[in-house]
């Protein structure tokens, strides 16, 4: 009697962060995707489909380095709340690989200096490109604006639309997710915290 082991497949070793993909690999596996779905990746409308997914790929996934903080001096400032909101970013759900949309909103004290506002907007981006779930994004995106602004005064809110909810399953195409994470005095302050809400709410309403 003979025994016969078989090894599994190999698997893929990861790409590392921040480089690009191989969009020739990319775009041959699209293909054989088509096929599977019982297309032809030949046909008009189709033939040049699997370039353009996977020249998707590598835009989404090559987001780049976190941008460098630009912080400007103004001492007459002490403890002004200051509130960036309005930032809306595409991001993945790692579970479906169905696109979210994100609405974030970033509230920090400043303390003799502020800090550029676009590099909110860059931050909220960075982190969004990438297989992601909404409760790690909102902690990502508060712990590099912690390091930024040199303060642990720091509060992210969520809110997000998930189309893996609103296009598969339960489908419920109003429903939406919010998470919020606090930091320092918006934690333990809670009428800091509550005009940080408020705030955020009026600026998702406008």
């Amino acid at each position: 009697m003979t025994s016969t082991t078989v090894a599994p497949p190999a698997l893929a070793v990861p790409r590392q962060p921040g480089r690009g993909i191989d969009t020739d690999r990319v775009a041959d596996l699209i293909s054989q995707l088509l096929v599977e779905l019982g297309e032809d990746p030949q046909r008009d409308g189709l033939a040049e489909t699997p370039k353009r997914v996977a020249a998707w790929w590598n835009e989404f996934l090559s987001p780049g380095s976190a941008p460098a903080a630009t912080r400007f001096t103004e001492s007459q400032l002490t403890g002004q709340l200051v509130v960036v909101g309005g930032m809306s970013v595409w991001s993945l759900c790692e579970h479906h690989m169905i696109p979210m949309n994100l609405q974030v909103a970033v509230g920090y004290l400043a303390e003799d200096e502020v800090v550029g506002l676009s590099k909110f907007g860059r931050v909220a981006q960075h982190f969004a490109g990438r297989l992601q779930v909404q409760e790690r994004y909102t902690r990502e995106v508060a712990e590099h604006l912690a390091g930024v602004i040199g303060s642990e005064n720091i509060a992210v809110a969520v809110r997000g639309l998930h189309l893996c909810m609103s296009m598969r399953g339960v489908r419920m195409e109003e429903a939406r997710t919010t998470t919020l994470h606090s930091g320092g005095r918006f934690a333990t302050d809670p009428v800091l915290s509550q005009q940080f809400l408020l705030t955020t709410n009026q600026l998702n309403a406008t």
